[in-house]
């Protein structure tokens, strides 16, 4: 019997072990889907006015974004996307504030689109901390917004955190990135091989701005409970919208988002079908 135990341990010792090794170098490809761009991509949206510029926050690395502009805004957003594609594709996303008559900032990652330099969670930290500097000097932050998606849920999460916005967005937000790998490898102690997390949870605790989380009922990727559990952490700012039937990847498709921006930003009560949308209330267990 004790070799058969003994026997059993190092198997599964070793099977977490390869597991570990795998996560350790194969998950910068599993959290970051980039899209990269040529140097001479232009980019052109319909309906919307976009300046591209490029900045340096440090040597080897360049950051890409897009401003758009519109007449006379109001305030500014700072939209920090998911891990897939570039804003070549994120771009679009944009006419969700400047309809409101927001600026939105939009930047690349680096590796994604034109963007360049050596991708770890530090520098992705300094980078989206830098083009905030970048937007303090034509705004002050009573007028700064910050939206994050997905992944960039975490960098906006801190960025709030450490800064004072007027206002911060979580749309389909991750927990962390370590337990959204224990969602799929819930026996596997992760910690220790994890080379990237943003613990979207711990900066909140931190966020002096009202909090609004908007989140799909049919997510599957990131379940609804995420962004309760979210919702809980700083709840005397916090303000949670479930759209009905949203999934992760469409939740922008419902018309029920952009009514959601709609409040949020013109601070006006929506109209609320309970036949169609729980949009706009509060989410408790």
């Amino acid at each position: 019997m004790k070799i058969d135990f003994y026997l059993i341990l190092g198997i599964i010792i070793a099977l977490i072990l390869v597991l570990g090794i795998l996560i350790y170098f194969f998950q910068h490809r599993f959290f970051f889907q980039p899209e990269k761009l040529p140097p001479d991509f232009k980019f052109a949206y319909d309906n919307l006015k976009a300046e591209e510029k490029t900045v340096e926050p440090e040597a080897g690395a360049q950051i890409n974004y897009l401003h758009f502009q519109v007449d006379d805004p109001k305030g500014v957003v700072i939209y920090l996307k998911g891990n897939t594609k570039s804003i070549k594709g994120w771009g679009k996303f944009a006419i969700d504030f400047t309809r409101l008559n927001y600026e939105v900032i939009m930047m690349d990652y680096r590796g994604f689109g034109k963007s360049t330099g050596k991708r770890t969670v530090e520098a992705m930290k300094r980078d989206t901390q830098y083009i905030y500097d970048l937007v303090k000097e034509k705004y002050t932050e009573d007028k700064i917004t910050v939206y994050g998606r997905s992944l960039g849920s975490g960098f906006a999460a801190r960025l709030a955190a450490k800064n004072n916005p007027r206002l911060l967005i979580l749309t389909s937000p991750l927990y962390s990135l370590l337990r959204t790998i224990h969602r799929y490898l819930p026996f596997m102690p992760a910690k220790p091989f994890l080379r990237y997390n943003i613990p979207t949870f711990h900066y909140l605790k931190n966020v002096r701005c009202p909090i609004k989380i908007i989140h799909g009922s049919d997510d599957r990727l990131v379940p609804l409970n995420t962004a309760v559990d979210l919702s809980e952490i700083n709840p005397k700012l916090t303000r949670l919208y479930v759209i009905l039937r949203a999934g992760h990847i469409d939740i922008h498709q419902f018309e029920e988002y952009h009514r959601v921006m709609e409040e949020i930003f013109e601070e006006r009560k929506v109209f609320i079908d309970h036949g169609k949308t729980s949009m706009g209330q509060n989410h408790r267990k």
